[in-house]
């Protein structure tokens, strides 16, 4: 690895800094139940969340449920669903309070891009993280192209005045890996999050990690 002194850490948010799973599956199961349509297992959702509401409720329904206005409907039914349990079972992964402490005392800009509606992002963010200082937050909004669009973290690195070069972009899913390159960024591949090692690094990863501690050792 080229010697760049990072100055930014980029971090997804669901899978990467909390472990959201939960709460997402069981609002999407609720709507599905409401429609007495066949629900899916916790795990099942972690190939299913990371490219926002409207791709999960595509992977979440049947096939044959799948029409433009169903899909339309189950998006508004799930904010709904997930505005009740957001945070009945949301927590930050093991060794991320101690990992933000540390990028914090190196003096190095914390930054946020995700999937995520914008305003459940901040909300999460607020209740979960709220110890440390986040200098860019980014979810999903009006006029906001969702990732692997590299605009969203172009924006954040622009606002920082911080070249994307001199970026940690940890995610842990394909989505923020071809984020991350397409950004110029350094895609750190997390280990802890929702997909595999060989999704990481068939997307671009340059480097896999197995705990959030093990992002120092790049510093």
């Amino acid at each position: 690895m080229a010697q760049v002194q990072y100055k930014a850490t980029l971090f997804d948010l669901d899978g990467t800094l909390l472990d959201t799973l939960e709460d997402l599956a069981d609002s999407m199961n609720a709507v599905l139940e409401c429609r007495g349509l066949p629900t899916h297992e916790v795990e099942e959702y972690k190939f299913m969340v990371g490219d926002g509401v409207s791709t999960l409720a595509r992977k979440a329904l049947p096939m044959e449920w799948c029409g433009e206005q169903t899909i339309a409907d189950c998006v508004m039914e799930m904010r709904d669903e997930y505005k009740r349990r957001w945070d009945k079972k949301t927590r930050p992964y093991d060794g991320i309070p101690d990992l933000l402490d540390a990028l914090t005392g190196r003096g190095l800009a914390l930054t946020v891009l995700s999937n995520k509606p914008d305003d459940f992002t901040r909300l999460c963010i607020s209740k979960f993280l709220g110890n440390w200082r986040f200098d860019a937050i980014q979810g999903v909004d009006e006029g906001v192209r969702k990732k692997p669009d590299p605009s969203g973290a172009l924006t954040i690195a622009a606002k920082l005045d911080i070249p994307p070069a001199e970026f940690l972009y940890v995610g842990d899913t394909n989505t923020d890996m071809q984020t991350a390159v397409a950004a110029g960024m350094y895609p750190v591949g997390a280990l802890w999050g929702f997909r595999t090692a060989g999704e990481l690094l068939a997307s671009g990863a340059k480097v896999l990690i197995e705990r959030p501690g093990d992002l120092l050792k790049l510093l």
